[in-house]
């Protein structure tokens, strides 16, 4: 039997099931560390638009391979989770995005996650990061959506950037935007988060969102705004006050997504000729990016990782974390 944390609307519990079997063609492996994202923290509150309950949550995930079945991974190795599960026949598949795969199935979201004993996952979606910690490995995932929202970007070294939210997503794109060698200002309404990045990333400056936002982001750019703008909050109101912090010919990178309409003004944005780029999940390129950052030390993963728990544990601290966000980056459970 295996224990697992199930979550319905409002409720965590850690329940006993059947342990799983490695299916045909697949790596049965076991969760060691499970990154606990601002996803989890809505499924938990009944806030997520795109699944069914009860749920196994999270996608944030270090494992170790326990059979590698017909795969090339051993047991024993710590490997790092890619949770998109793609069709690989679709439009989006054959053109090398199985990150917005039309029959995508992320785990944790559309089938259950890490949060359990031992998973059952196609080699394809296993990524090797030698000499890589387990904390390391469970950062990957979150990481790799800010390193593909840069690369969407397509940044060079004269470009000024925002991003707005200094979340865990925010950090990721703070992180790759600075290696990009752009010159990069981080915009939030709080001013604990603002202190952490200047602290943690070699960055332009912070900008508090505040009544002076406006006035703040034309000081810092000449009256010009930035020539890449990134969201990452989550948050309609933030992604619509965005278009105004994009510079002409400037392009606008909404990493966050929202249930429901965006508005703007067509006559700025034409006026602008801005380009908006959505940006989803991360693909194997990005997961390979960060895991290289990684290695050269270019990722602070110690100070990310700022909260612990077990699997048991998180049934009291995940709703806790949920609502109280002070001091916290990226909270784990650990699995041994």
């Amino acid at each position: 039997m295996d224990a697992l944390l199930c979550s319905t609307p409002g409720t965590l519990e850690v329940v006993q099931r059947p342990a799983a079997a490695r299916a045909a063609g697949e790596v049965l492996v076991r969760p060691r560390r499970v990154g606990i994202c601002g996803t989890d923290y809505h499924i938990y509150e009944g806030k997520h638009p795109f699944l069914a309950y009860p749920r196994v949550m999270g996608h944030e995930l270090a494992v170790e391979v326990v059979d590698g079945g017909e795969s090339d991974f051993r047991a024993g190795e710590i490997v790092v989770v890619n949770p998109y599960l793609s069709c690989g026949s679709c439009i989006a598949c054959r053109k090398g995005k199985p990150n917005c795969c039309t029959k995508i199935a992320v785990l944790g979201v559309h089938r259950d996650g890490g949060m359990t004993g031992l998973l059952s996952l196609p080699p394809q979606n296993l990524v090797r990061a030698e000499g890589l910690s387990a904390d390391a490995c469970a950062c990957v995932e979150f990481l790799a959506i800010g390193a593909h929202a840069v690369r969407r970007a397509a940044l060079d070294s004269s470009d000024r950037v925002l991003v707005i939210g200094a979340g865990p997503i925010g950090f990721g794109a703070v992180l790759f935007a600075t290696l990009s060698g752009a010159r990069v200002t981080v915009l939030d309404r709080d001013a604990e988060r603002l202190a952490v990045a200047a602290d943690l990333f070699d960055i332009a400056g912070t900008i508090l969102a505040d009544d002076a936002v406006d006035a703040q982001v034309g000081s810092v750019t000449d009256g010009e705004g930035f020539d890449v703008v990134f969201d990452a909050t989550g948050n309609q109101g933030s992604i619509e006050k965005g278009f105004d912090f994009v510079a002409h010919g400037g392009r606008y990178v909404l990493v966050s997504v929202v249930k429901g309409d965006i508005s703007f003004a067509d006559s700025d944005f034409h006026r602008k000729e801005m380009t908006i780029l959505g940006s989803r999940n991360a693909t194997a390129v990005d997961f390979e990016r960060v895991i290289a950052a990684i290695g050269a030390g270019q990722v602070p993963v110690d100070r990310l990782i700022t909260h612990r728990t077990t699997l048991t544990g998180a049934v009291t601290d995940l709703p806790r974390w949920a609502s109280q966000k002070s001091g916290l980056i990226k909270a784990v459970i650990e699995i041994d």
